[in-house]
């Protein structure tokens, strides 16, 4: 029988209590839902049993990474349509959560010894709704046999210790940079920039982001012969525009090997190793003060909340008086209670093992309780939306050469996280925001201009 799509699409409604937004095609070869616009595609049963294993978004990430779940048609169009159903988010202003429903629902259960033993029984009991439990039991019946599929190999294994520790930073660092310097060249460019471009016309990423480094050499008036430390400073490009451009000494750190190599090879290519120094170094290890200015351009988000005060005041104690802090970092807007922030699965699982993201306000008040004065916040969330989105065509331009350079699955990880993240950041789930800070020196005297934004628009 070839009915595997429409008893799918019937208990989908079930479990969501509306229509399934999207087509579903099945193993089977069967489809059911809208005839217009994007298919999920459901390559076996092995799909099912990633999601009812572990219910919720890594469910659903295990079986894509897997290559078990797949799309036709427009990714950004499916992510769209299914965003509320599966990644539930609520707006900055919302008095409180809504009730889980649906998928949200499933996504809450936890499996017990009971569901692994009896399949459909046991997770039926976690259940309340009849209609629910019948579904969730057909589910089970249409995934058989029911063994729990191995996560993907991509899967960042969970890390003991102390979170943000030395070492557990060094491997989360090394699971997401270092997977081949090649396969960055691919989806980045040539200017191998991994943050927010700053679009200021119809010019190409390249432009983009030669623009936001500039803007970044112009917030810290960076000057011939001064210091800029920059905090996880990637392939090099930073350190590279402001030695070339603005005459500065330049002590880029990072944790990863590869990407420090990468960095070395640029620099002397370029001639530049007289003024630029690449570190394979923890920040909290940096002692050769004060530098002159420091630059962090998404680096902030991988500091964690327990140690963002320690990290504000290790980059204060490094700034000599009057020194400026550029710092480039991912927010999210504020939770209604805070207590109830959960780290994203997929993200934590896939992409930024312990990365964290705060709310922009709470990271102004880090700084200033560090002693930096807070002088400017700038929003680039449009932005970034506009560099995602280049840098997934860039990826499905060159989709072969990725999946030869890391693996199919390692490619649809960094293709999925990049579409959801684009659309996270038009539909305001997400932020980016350039904080420019001071150290202020004697009598509190800054040293900035009267007028803000003297650096103007690229």
């Amino acid at each position: 029988m070839t009915d595997a799509a429409p008893r799918l699409a019937a208990l989908a409604e079930t479990l969501l209590g509306a229509p399934l937004p999207v087509r579903i095609r099945a193993w089977d070869g069967s489809e059911a839902g809208p005839a217009a616009g994007p298919a999920l595609v459901l390559n076996n049963r092995r799909a099912l049993r990633h999601m009812l294993w572990k219910p919720g978004e890594l469910g659903l990430a295990r079986a894509w990474v897997s290559g078990d779940l797949g799309i036709e048609g427009d990714l950004f169009e499916m992510l769209d349509k299914v965003a509320g159903l599966v990644w539930e988010r609520e707006p900055a202003a919302a008095p409180a959560r809504r009730p889980r429903t649906g998928l949200a629902k499933l996504a809450a259960l936890r499996p017990q010894p009971a569901a692994r033993a009896s399949g459909a029984a046991g997770t039926a009991a976690l259940l309340r709704d009849p209609a629910a439990r019948a579904a969730v039991r057909e589910l089970v019946v249409l995934s058989r046999p029911w063994t729990r599929p191995a996560p993907p190999p991509e899967e960042a294994v969970r890390q003991g210790g102390l979170r943000h520790s030395r070492s557990r930073d060094r491997h989360a660092i090394s699971h997401h940079y270092d997977v081949g310097n090649a396969f960055y060249e691919r989806v980045l460019g040539p200017s191998m920039v991994y943050s927010c471009a700053y679009w200021t016309g119809d010019g190409t990423l390249e432009d983009a982001q030669r623009d936001k480094l500039d803007l970044v050499c112009r917030k810290l008036d960076l000057k011939p012969g001064q210091r800029l430390l920059d905090v996880g400073c990637g392939w090099g490009s930073m350190a590279l525009h402001a030695a070339r451009e603005y005459g500065v000494r330049v002590t880029g750190i990072t944790l990863s090997r590869e990407q420090a190599a990468y960095a070395r090879k640029r620099i002397a290519e370029e001639g530049l190793t007289d003024r630029i120094e690449i570190r394979v170094q923890d920040y909290r290890d940096v002692k050769d003060a004060p530098y002159d200015a420091i630059s962090s351009i998404g680096m902030a988000e991988h500091v964690g909340s327990e140690r963002y005060r320690e990290y504000a005041g290790i980059l204060h104690a490094l700034l000599a008086p009057g020194g400026r802090l550029l710092n480039h970092q991912i927010g999210r807007p504020p939770e209604p209670d805070e207590a109830a922030y959960e780290i994203d699965e997929f993200i934590d699982a896939y992409v930024f093992p312990d990365g964290e993201l705060s709310p922009v306000g709470s990271t102004v008040g880090e700084l200033e309780k560090a002693g930096f004065e807070v002088r400017d916040v700038e929003a680039l969330r449009e932005h970034y939306a506009l560099t995602l989105r280049a840098w997934v065509a860039r990826l499905e331009e060159h989709w072969d050469e990725a999946v030869r350079l890391t693996s199919p699955g390692r490619a649809r990880v960094w293709l999925l996280y990049m579409a959801a993240s684009a659309l996270g950041f038009e539909h305001a789930r997400l932020g980016v925001n350039q904080i420019l800070a001071v150290k202020p020196g004697g009598r509190g005297l800054s040293g900035m201009p009267l007028r803000s934004r003297v650096w103007g628009g690229a």
